[in-house]
């Protein structure tokens, strides 16, 4: 990586054994301060959200909506407008399509990054729309099997073969990806990842490469447990450039009252769904190593799959730099609910300062995320979704 790609201000160094590696500062970094930026090895939509149709960048999932037309659509409007749409930044003249299949990209050097690293492989062509072609299929087992919220997506991995598979140099592609963790359990817990299902939970054997069949369980913890989220919307865009606006105080109310009524409608017909959402593998950030209480913050400012780390509070010289792998509600609840969420989800327990101070309290959780938890529990996958994802 280095200083080509990235403003890094950063340390890479491999730490303690039980997390493999850390991202540690160089100098002292003041709260604000923008980190480093990074674009991802290789990223795609979640294809829940392709389903409903959010119109996205095939390439950096950048929207392909203005603003207006995302609202009317996730509010059921047809006829809303929007006021200042001046204030949005989608570029339609700019979209272009695949020849082949016409999927489509927010530019020309979007789609020609695409065809350079994957899409030459993976384009289905007039089967683009064919329920019956292997990776539509593939594509529907995975939904069947994963229903939103999605934390990943099976095109992530198919991307990642496909970049190797396309590439002139593949010892280099598969070098870049060997910085992931692949294990599908961690080794000193022994936590099975919950992405593979019952019928994968059996001692794993470590293969030395993922494109193999013995190593789809590798490849599926790898993205499972280093993939980041990437949430872009024209609509939010919008509404942070409203909130910039310099108005009379009037005005101002008139339009943080209309926002927030068309919060309230989206959320009535839409529910969860309202950003365009995907996930990506970013060398750099994954190297960052989770805290309850973390120093550093990701985000996504330039409504593409451009990563930017900024500080949330000082940093000194030497200090590790730490993200949440949890949300802010997720950060508030009891030790024993993050560590649940943590162990499932990312193979590991916590020992932040923030959990570690809390060791002594009793391990209990409120009426409500014993009810969440029982829920999630009681989840089952049938064995014919099961058998449908062996067979894919």
């Amino acid at each position: 990586l280095g200083g080509r790609n990235h403003d890094v201000r950063v340390k890479h160094l491999v730490t303690q054994p039980g997390n493999g590696k850390g991202l540690f500062a160089k100098k002292s970094i003041k709260k604000g301060d923008v980190i480093f930026l990074e674009r991802p090895l290789v990223s795609a939509q979640f294809l829940w959200n392709a389903l409903y149709k959010y119109k996205a960048c095939d390439y950096c999932l950048r929207a392909l909506e203005t603003a207006e037309e995302n609202a009317r659509r996730l509010s059921g409007i047809p006829g809303l407008n929007l006021p200042h749409p001046e204030l949005c930044r989608v570029r339609p003249e700019l979209h272009q399509a695949c020849p082949q299949c016409q999927v489509m990209y927010c530019s020309s050097e979007c789609r020609q990054a695409a065809a350079e690293q994957y899409h030459r492989v993976l384009c289905l062509g007039p089967s683009q729309e064919d329920p019956d072609h292997p990776i539509n299929k593939l594509k529907d087992a995975w939904r069947s099997m994963h229903y939103p919220p999605e934390t990943s997506s099976i095109m992530l991995m198919a991307r990642m073969v496909a970049a190797v598979k396309q590439a002139k140099d593949k010892a280099h592609w598969q070098k870049l990806f060997s910085h992931f963790c692949s294990r599908a359990a961690n080794e000193e817990e022994e936590i099975a990842h919950k992405l593979l299902g019952e019928k994968f939970r059996v001692s794993y054997r470590h293969v030395t490469s993922w494109f193999v069949p013995e190593g789809f369980r590798s490849l599926f913890a790898l993205v499972g447990t280093n993939g980041q989220g990437i949430g872009t919307s024209s609509l939010s865009q919008w509404v942070h450039a409203c909130d910039s606006l310099e108005l009379p105080a009037q005005q101002r109310e008139q339009l943080d009252s209309f926002i927030d009524q068309l919060y309230k409608d989206i959320e009535k017909e839409t529910g969860d769904f309202l950003n365009c959402e995907g996930s990506g593998l970013f060398l750099l950030q994954s190297s960052c190593n989770h805290s309850c209480i973390p120093n550093a913050e990701a985000s996504f400012p330039e409504n593409n799959f451009l990563l930017q780390l900024s500080a949330l509070s000082d940093i000194s010289p030497g200090e590790e730099i730490c993200i949440s792998y949890l949300d802010c509600c997720q950060r508030d609840r009891s030790r024993h609910s993050r560590h649940k969420i943590l162990r499932e989800n990312y193979l590991f327990v916590c020992s932040c300062p923030k959990c570690v101070s809390q060791m002594d309290e009793l391990d209990a959780t409120s009426e409500e995320e014993e009810e969440e938890e029982g829920e999630a529990e009681g989840e089952t996958e049938g064995d014919e979704m099961e058998d449908e994802m062996t067979d894919v």
